[in-house]
């Protein structure tokens, strides 16, 4: 299978980060950044790194930009940077951006710009924080369609030893439980759950409505 292929623009932490771990995950990552001691000292950790100046058009469109999966722009202080970067992106066609954002008139203005795909990671890891403390078993969460999310959960003790048809939770609840993970096994388990007897460390994966998911974290 082909690499995923990656150009992160702005090498500040959040970029740093990203294009370390894209790298460790076996994707091939294009570092951008327009100082060059930060160009250099990423060099030895990924594919290919540049100086450019990705507020100028023209050195943003010698770099291969429509050809990779997609562009990750960390520039989040700097709103000018920023901004001018995702509006040449748009201009050069690349058709998935994903961009960092410092603040709610940030992610505003990157709306209105067509990216749907945004991060504020201040804001998004005190989300996941108080996920955690008001939710203990939420191992996961991810937004799947208006008002519905799918959730990783520690297997709630009230299910231990009780299948899927027993629980009836679609009839009860409006929920259905679409993958079971047994920590000790390779593979989760998905499709003809039924009969399956839940365990005290399956880990479950259920799709449903957000307040109804409320009660399962």
């Amino acid at each position: 299978m082909a690499k995923k292929q990656f150009i992160i623009i702005g090498l500040g932490n959040t970029g740093i980060f990203l294009a370390n771990h894209l790298t460790s995950l076996g994707s091939e990552v294009l570092a951008v950044d327009n100082t060059p001691d930060k160009v250099q000292d990423i060099t030895p950790n990924v594919a290919h790194a540049v100086v450019a100046d990705t507020t100028r058009k023209q050195q943003l469109a010698a770099l291969p930009v429509t050809k990779v999966d997609a562009v990750i722009c960390c520039i989040g202080a700097d709103l000018e940077a920023s901004l001018l970067t995702i509006l040449n992106l748009k201009e050069l066609g690349v058709k998935h951006i994903i961009a960092k954002s410092s603040s709610s008139q940030h992610t505003s203005i990157l709306e209105r710009f067509g990216v749907s795909d945004i991060f504020q990671p201040e804001r998004d890891m005190a989300i996941s924080i108080a996920e955690r403390l008001t939710h203990p078993n939420m191992l996961d969460r991810l937004p799947f369609l208006d008002g519905f999310s799918i959730i990783e959960v520690l297997c709630p003790s009230k299910f231990i030893g009780k299948t899927l048809k027993e629980l009836s939770l679609t009839s009860k609840y409006g929920i259905q439980i679409i993958a079971i993970r047994d920590p000790l096994q390779p593979q989760a388990l998905i499709g003809n759950l039924a009969d399956y007897p839940l365990k005290e460390n399956d880990i479950l994966f259920i799709l449903g409505p957000n307040d109804i998911l409320e009660d399962f974290g």
